[in-house]
């Protein structure tokens, strides 16, 4: 099987559909959300608005304006991803395939005297980690959630700061992203982008043009080296 190596100084990744599948937990949220926002399609929803921060899927599907009510709203709908993801026989928040192989790998990172791998995600902070808990996914040193930037994705804000939090050029860094919105702001940031397809169709992924696409993280290995971090990608 072929292989691509990408010699880099820093990995920043996504966190839902890349690290975890919180799928359950979304679908309740929004099953939970259309009693006070009785419109909306939940099905057309789920199919584009992952990747990009909850306070703007909610402004664009739900109508909410006021900032006060988009925060409120927004943290509402992110405790519901955690309290409904196992509820009805639901499966939770996990792990997806080969994560806990890569963590293993990129844990050994800490040994260098500055980061070398990011958390950038659209979600906020406080249901990030909750997320992260209970996946069993390790937190970062360097972890840059929704409230950290002016601009979510497709905006290179993301990925610029997770770059600038390592203490590397982002165009030495790669980025690991299972939405078309990720990889446009990972690409937009100058980085290496990986995709996923975890959760979109391949056309979908290819019409964001990352640099690599592969099913999932399984296809992914991680080694440390002098020079910063080897990733090789089987494709």
């Amino acid at each position: 099987m072929p292989t691509t190596t990408f010699h880099v100084d820093a990995a920043l990744f996504d966190m839902d559909g890349t690290l975890v599948d919180s799928t359950a937990g979304v679908v309740g949220a929004w099953e939970i959300f259309r009693e006070k926002y009785p419109h909306i399609d939940v099905e057309n929803i789920l199919s584009s608005a992952h990747g990009v921060r909850t306070i703007e899927n909610l402004r664009r599907y739900c109508g909410v304006e006021d900032p006060e009510e988009l925060e409120k709203e927004a943290q509402r709908f992110e405790t519901a991803i955690v309290t409904s993801s196992k509820l009805n026989g639901r499966k939770g928040i996990v792990k997806l395939p080969g994560v806990a192989e890569v963590m293993k790998d990129i844990e050994a990172v800490k040994s260098f005297p500055t980061p070398k791998w990011a958390l950038c995600t659209s979600a906020t902070r406080e249901y990030a980690k909750a997320a992260l808990s209970a996946a069993g996914v390790p937190v970062p040193d360097v972890f840059v959630a929704a409230e950290d930037v002016s601009k979510g994705k497709p905006a290179p804000d993301p990925y610029l700061l997770g770059a600038q939090k390592c203490g590397v050029d982002p165009r030495n860094c790669v980025v690991f992203e299972d939405a078309p919105a990720g990889v446009r702001s990972g690409k937009a940031a100058g980085c290496k982008t990986i995709g996923f397809l975890t959760t979109h169709s391949l056309e979908q992924m290819q019409a964001s043009e990352p640099d690599v696409i592969v099913p999932n993280m399984a296809s992914v290995k991680i080694q440390v080296t002098e020079l910063g971090l080897a990733i090789t990608v089987q494709t």
